[in-house]
């Protein structure tokens, strides 16, 4: 038996003189000159490579087609907003398709009137303004020279301007820029189209589209799919019927206040206000004050306070009173948690988020509200604000005890002296 060392290990003998000691195999790791690449290196290099471009390519596609997405989710919520209307007109024996079409030819002739109106009063304005253009310049000449003894004379500045660089200028960015404007104006017409056709589809297939979502899911997924699609319509409709019956009423308020004060297109101006106020979140209101104040400027200057002033006292009514009772049932979401959302959606999506960032919350979170478990709240003080202040009671507290105490205050929780009593 071979000699063994004190580890146990079967001792090594010396190699005889004149010969090679027998060469190691390389160690794990230490490849010699000859080692062969791994089998696995060069797929995970191709696999490497194939999902760098992939994402490449899927990141490219996106954003070319970010506009395309946008229309369609404007698109999806609008066919949610009508949906009810058309659920109900085809409940009653219309074709779908016919419901979704009356809507839509309602919805148009609603923001063609609209348009119109708020047209004929801007080009009434605009044709007001140059007429009164040449009394409003010799008021302003005969201040300056009164108040700064000067000799300006009304020809000589429009002579001036005529013939300065400035205006020259002008004119032909104005007349480059007219251009861009009919591109943008084109591309927003598409755009209004694209919209109108997808949720056209959206509305009037809405059963086909839901089963085959369904198709591709199991039974206990559609249940919840349908759930979450029920809860989206009915609070994306709520929202927006809710929001069309505070701009009627606010319309109707603001036309009454115009009237009074005489102000002129007082319809156009209390159109502008209710719709403005109501589907632009956030700053809708203050956007829609300022045009009816700009104009009642015009006829009396303490017209425009009285404006600002029944602006802001409504506004108050409206978040106190009136909105709480419309909204309650349909996007009953805290003021906080909407300012919030309206924030996040303008950040992500820009205007269209904005209009449609309070539904979806809304939708969010009655859908969490399903699936989130609740716990009754403990009587604990501290849940209604009342802090512990230790023993003894706060300076508030020992001021009603002296008052209650004072000679001929009644006790306390008495109503008065018994009946019958001496």
């Amino acid at each position: 038996m071979a000699r063994t060392d004190e580890t146990g290990q079967e001792a090594r003998h010396a190699s005889p003189p004149g010969t090679t000691p027998p060469l190691r195999p390389p160690a794990e790791g230490n490849a010699g000159p000859g080692a062969r690449m791994p089998r696995w290196l060069p797929r995970a290099i191709v696999l490497a490579l194939t999902l760098y471009a992939v994402f490449q390519l899927g990141s490219w596609a996106f954003h070319q087609l970010t506009g395309l997405l946008i229309n369609i989710l404007i698109a999806f919520f609008l066919a949610l907003a009508i949906e009810p209307a058309v659920s109900w007109m085809s409940a009653r024996g219309m074709r779908r398709g016919l419901a979704t079409f009356l809507v839509f030819l309602a919805v148009l002739i609603a923001a063609a009137g609209f348009v119109t109106l708020l047209g004929s009063m801007l080009a009434g304005q605009i044709v007001k303004m140059v007429e009164d253009f040449p009394d409003y310049l010799d008021s302003v000449i005969n201040w300056i020279n009164g108040h700064f003894h000067t000799d300006l004379r009304r020809v000589d500045i429009q002579e001036g301007l005529l013939r300065s660089d400035w205006l020259r200028n002008y004119v032909q960015n104005s007349a480059t820029g007219v251009l861009d404007v009919s591109a943008q104006v084109l591309g927003g017409l598409f755009q209004l189209l694209t919209v109108m056709l997808f949720s056209f589809y959206f509305a009037a297939d809405g059963p086909r589209l839901r089963r085959a979502l369904c198709s591709v899911l199991p039974p206990a997924r559609q249940a919840e799919v349908l759930r979450a699609w029920e809860i989206a319509v009915d609070k994306t409709g709520g929202y927006l019927y809710s929001r069309g019956l505070m701009a009627l009423i606010s319309g109707m308020a603001h036309f009454i206040l115009l009237e009074v004060l005489e102000v002129p297109y007082a319809p156009a101006l209390a159109v502008w206000v209710g719709l403005v106020s109501q589907f632009i979140p956030t700053i809708g209101t203050y956007l829609a004050g300022a045009l009816p104040m700009l104009i009642a400027f015009t006829v009396n200057p303490w017209y425009a306070l009285w404006v600002l002033i029944f602006v802001v006292v409504y506004q108050q009514f409206e978040n106190y009173v009136l909105q709480p009772k419309l909204t309650s049932k349909t996007v009953n979401i805290h003021p906080a948690v909407a300012f919030g959302s309206v924030i996040a959606g303008t950040a992500l999506l820009g205007a269209v988020g904005a209009l449609i960032a309070i539904p979806a919350v809304a939708t969010l979170q009655a859908f969490l509200g399903a699936y989130v478990k609740r716990y009754d709240v403990t009587d604990d003080p501290r849940v209604h604000g009342h802090r512990d202040r230790g023993q003894g009671a706060g300076p508030f507290t020992r001021v009603r005890r002296l008052w209650a105490r004072r000679p001929g205050a009644a006790p306390a929780g008495a109503d008065g002296p018994e009946e019958g009593s001496s």
